[in-house]
């Protein structure tokens, strides 16, 4: 794209007009900075509108630094303390738009994630904010402290730039490498990036064994690097996904096994003991607490079925365990085009966790997805994205 003359003249460019784009364009425009947002899609928020379900997860009364992936798990500590879920709370009171908690701590809109568009939509116009949809951009450099950025209506001038370009989970709607392509740009370290919150794929010879399970789900425990996930597990046509799968995810890596308690609100052996006289089947007895499809294929697959009273203590104790500790070697993940989320990003030793800028090159900003801070799952994702879009909002 060729550099056209300079059209426009502002205080600060964001790319991006997504979670974190919008709130630091709405910060800086309330402490009078002009603000251009730049989007390449043809609507603000395409995230924000599918999280949810539509309804959007928007955070987690429950939030804690813990609940957050990162190769410095101390970064995203203060801007979740200065803008936190009670602060995003009071601004979505505030348009009056309604909103209920289930029982993980997650924070869902009554109505749908459109309230919470037409929120920024809002804001944005009451802090004077210029966005641009539709609008490709191409080099971007530097002069005098001044950044510059091509775009295909001419070249921008300012004094401050905020990468808001998010990961590469959910290509359909617009991701790109956009930010870690700036980034490098600029001479910036950029960690290993992996799709995350994403359904695990089963090696061949798994796949077979339980390809007639699509569609089969219960819940479980899930354990991955030491992290455990309680819900559903859903079996797929291609390997396994439900919200437990998916937090398991996170922490996964190739080559990593997960291990699956398939009663984690019962003592397997005691259970198992209590029945050992009667001439009820094993596979029968476990499709007491699991689904039928998947107790009498793991039985066959694990504990050849027969009546309990057939079991050796020895056998029983073998069984139990394996109720609990159900390992599986997952092949790899889905990628990112089922991935709720990018994890690993724009190393955190490059910026400051106060302001979200970049050390090396004053007046340079990275914030939400794109940076090395990946959240579990209910909420935290979208929590981030406030929080550090709000604080590099105070300094842009």
């Amino acid at each position: 794209m060729q550099n056209k003359r300079v059209l426009l003249k502002t205080d600060v460019v964001i790319i991006g007009a997504g979670a974190a784009g919008l709130m630091c364009a709405i910060e800086a425009g309330k402490r009078k900075r002009s603000v251009l947002v730049l989007e390449h899609m043809d609507k603000i928020g395409k995230k924000i509108r599918v999280s949810g379900g539509g309804s959007c997860n928007f955070t987690n009364i429950h939030l804690r630094p813990d609940h957050y992936l990162s190769a410095n798990p101390h970064f995203c500590k203060s801007a979740l303390a200065r803008f936190s879920p009670h602060d995003f709370i009071a601004m979505l009171e505030s348009y009056g738009i309604t909103y209920y908690e289930n029982e993980k701590g997650e924070l869902f809109c009554r109505g749908t994630s459109m309230d919470i568009v037409r929120m920024f939509h809002e804001e944005c116009n009451k802090a004077g904010i210029e966005i641009h949809l539709n609008c490709r951009t191409g080099s971007i450099r530097t002069k005098a402290g001044l950044f510059f950025v091509s775009t295909h209506f001419g070249s921008i001038e300012a004094r401050a730039l905020v990468i808001a370009t998010g990961g590469l989970s959910y290509p359909e709607l617009g991701a790109t490498d956009m930010g870690f392509r700036i980034a490098a740009r600029f001479g910036l370290k950029i960690t290993q990036l992996k799709p995350a919150l994403v359904p695990l794929v089963f090696e061949r010879h798994d796949l077979q064994k339980f390809n007639e399970l699509s569609g089969v789900s219960f819940n479980a425990a899930v354990s991955c690097r030491g992290r455990q996930f309680r819900g559903k597990v859903l079996f797929t046509h291609r390997g396994l996904s439900g919200p437990a799968i998916l937090q398991a995810s996170l922490y996964w890596d190739r080559g990593d096994e997960i291990t699956i308690d398939l009663m984690p609100d019962r003592d397997a052996y005691d259970l198992l003991t209590s029945k050992r006289k009667s001439r009820i089947e094993l596979s029968n007895l476990l499709s007491e607490y699991l689904p039928r499809r998947f107790s009498h294929l793991w039985c066959a697959l694990h504990a050849p079925s027969k009546p309990l009273c057939r079991y050796t203590e020895k056998e029983l104790k073998d069984i139990a365990q394996q109720v609990h500790q159900w390992t599986i070697r997952p092949q790899d993940t889905e990628g990112y085009r089922k991935a709720e989320i990018t994890a690993g990003g724009i190393d955190t030793d490059e910026l400051s966790s106060r302001t979200m800028e970049a050390k090396k090159v004053p007046g340079l900003y990275f914030v939400g997805e794109v940076v090395d801070v990946a959240g579990q799952l209910g909420g935290y994702n979208l929590q981030w994205a406030w929080s550090s879009g709000f604080i590099a909002g105070q300094y842009v």
